[in-house]
C-alpha cells in the first residue's frame, strides 16, 4: 500500500501552505457571517436557519482545498446567501403565513395532563423523546403539566399545573413507567401511550381515550412537582 500516496500524492509545501492559508480565512468567514444570525446555539436555530448554516458550511468547503477556486467566488455566494436569510427573516416578521412556511409552527404535546393523541399518531416526537424533555425540567409524572409545547427550534417548553391543582398522570421515568399486571381497587391507572388516568377492574382494559390496542396501564402518580 502507497501510505505516501494517500496521505501527500501531490501535495507541495507551497500548497499545502495555501490550504492552511484558505482554511484560515473561511473559517474567519463563517464566524463572521454566523454573527449575523444572531444566535448562540444549535438548539436555537429552526430549521430554516440550520438549512442556512449548512449551506454556509458546504460553500466554505470547497475553496479551502481548491485550488483553482478562488474565495472571491464563496465571499459573494455566502454575501447572497445571508443577504437572502436578512430579507427571508424580515418579510417572517410582516407576514406569519411567511413564517409558518418556513419555520413552521410550535406544537402541542402535552394538553390538561394528557398527550395529544393527533400528534403522536403523526409522529411529532417519540414517548422517549418528550418524557426525556420533561424529565430535564423536573417533570415527575404528566399529572403536573398543563401545557407541554413543541417549540420551531426543537426546545420544549412546559406550563406546570399550581402545587394545589396537581392530578394524577402518567409517570415519566422509567421505573414506575411499567405495565402492571394487576389492578388494585381505589388506585388511579394511566394509559402508557395517551395518559388518560381511569380506574381499572382488570389489567389489560381498553382504554376508551386512545382506543389503544395494547392495553397497557401503569401505576398513575400524583406527587407535587419539587421547585
Amino acid at each position: 500500500m502507497d501510505w505516501a500516496g494517500i496521505f501527500i500524492h501531490d501535495t507541495t509545501w507551497a500548497f499545502a501552505a495555501e490550504v492552511a492559508l484558505r482554511a484560515a480565512v473561511m473559517f474567519g468567514l463563517i464566524i463572521m457571517f454566523l454573527r449575523f444570525t444572531g444566535k448562540r446555539g444549535v438548539r436555537q436555530l429552526s430549521i430554516f436557519e440550520l438549512t442556512i448554516i449548512l449551506s454556509l458550511g458546504s460553500i466554505a468547503g470547497d475553496p479551502m482545498f481548491t485550488e483553482d477556486l478562488p474565495i472571491i467566488q464563496a465571499v459573494i455566494i455566502m454575501s447572497v446567501v445571508i443577504g437572502l436569510y436578512r430579507l427571508s427573516t424580515w418579510f417572517m416578521m410582516k407576514y406569519q403565513p411567511f413564517e409558518y412556511l418556513l419555520e413552521g409552527k410550535p406544537v402541542y404535546i402535552v394538553e390538561n395532563g394528557l398527550l395529544v393523541l393527533e400528534k403522536i399518531k403523526q409522529g411529532k416526537m417519540s414517548h422517549d423523546e418528550f418524557f426525556s424533555e420533561m424529565r430535564r425540567q423536573g417533570v415527575e409524572h404528566l399529572g403536573q403539566v398543563r401545557i407541554g409545547l413543541l417549540e420551531t427550534d426543537g426546545n420544549f417548553s412546559l406550563i406546570l399545573y399550581p402545587l394545589d391543582d396537581t392530578r394524577y398522570g402518567l409517570p415519566l421515568f422509567p421505573k414506575p413507567y411499567k405495565a402492571v399486571t394487576q389492578v388494585e381497587p381505589n388506585f388511579h391507572y394511566a394509559c402508557m401511550y395517551c395518559g388518560n388516568v381511569d380506574h381499572l377492574t382488570r389489567a389489560d382494559e381498553l382504554c376508551m381515550r386512545c382506543k389503544n390496542k395494547s392495553r397497557r396501564w401503569a401505576k398513575a402518580i400524583n406527587n407535587e412537582i419539587v421547585t
